[in-house]
């Protein structure tokens, strides 16, 4: 699942970003589906503010598993690209890259998020309430940031977090996360670890960085240092 900006050149100038990335990294780009979605179930402002959102669907590397690539160390790969992708078109001139954010990319879950009411998701990604949608578990979670203004970005549930509650000690978190990433290491990502940082992306909400903290401790299989 990504958010991406509405403009069309913008959009696709993300686009090919997270495709080059892709493929440099072996997968195949299989294609781009925009996710079906009804913008009256929203309110204005939420209308006003909503992102161009679609879902990039990739393939594994042929002989994946005889390289190896089991499910754990595919879902890496795909934590590692998107990593990637978010650095560069971070780091990029492309106009409203702000509005690209991806709620998922993973071989597991997908993600569908907005800023909504937890009621109004169905009927905005009607998909949803088609009974041939089916799934192992599904957790829904509503809230908003407090810390910062809501958008669609900051709105739950994260990849591996839905939290409640305040984290006021944000930015003293943020700088012990940037400083220990001189002495992170981890097996799983054959010294290309530096691909991940910074392990909290800048601008995220309280819940949002803790959020890129969990994710991170699970991909690389370690635990943090305390």
């Amino acid at each position: 699942m990504c958010f991406l900006p509405v403009e069309k050149h913008r959009r696709l100038q993300c686009e090919g970003v997270f495709e080059r990335i892709a493929q440099e990294e072996g997968l195949t780009v299989l294609g781009w589906r925009d996710t079906p979605i009804n913008g009256d179930a929203v309110g204005r402002e939420a209308r006003a503010s909503q992102p161009y959102i679609e879902q990039l669907f990739v393939g594994r590397p042929q002989g994946a598993d005889q390289s190896g690539l089991d499910e754990d160390a595919f879902e890496r790969l795909l934590y590692r690209i998107r990593r990637r992708t978010e650095n560069e078109i971070a780091a990029s001139e492309i106009e409203d890259k702000g509005t690209f954010y991806v709620p998922s990319f993973s071989c597991r879950t997908i993600v569908y998020k907005g800023l909504m009411l937890a009621p109004q998701i169905e009927r905005f990604y009607y998909e949803l309430a088609n009974p041939l949608v089916t799934s192992a578990l599904c957790l829904v979670h509503q809230r908003f940031s407090t810390n910062t203004f809501p958008s669609w970005k900051l709105a739950h549930p994260y990849r591996y977090v839905s939290h409640n509650g305040e984290i006021n000690t944000v930015r003293g978190n943020i700088s012990w996360m940037n400083a220990r990433q001189s002495v992170l290491e981890s097996p799983l990502y054959d010294g290309q670890i530096d691909k991940l940082y910074p392990v909290i992306s800048p601008g995220g909400s309280d819940s949002a960085s803790l959020d890129n903290a969990v994710e991170f401790l699970f991909q690389s299989g370690r635990s943090l240092p305390t």
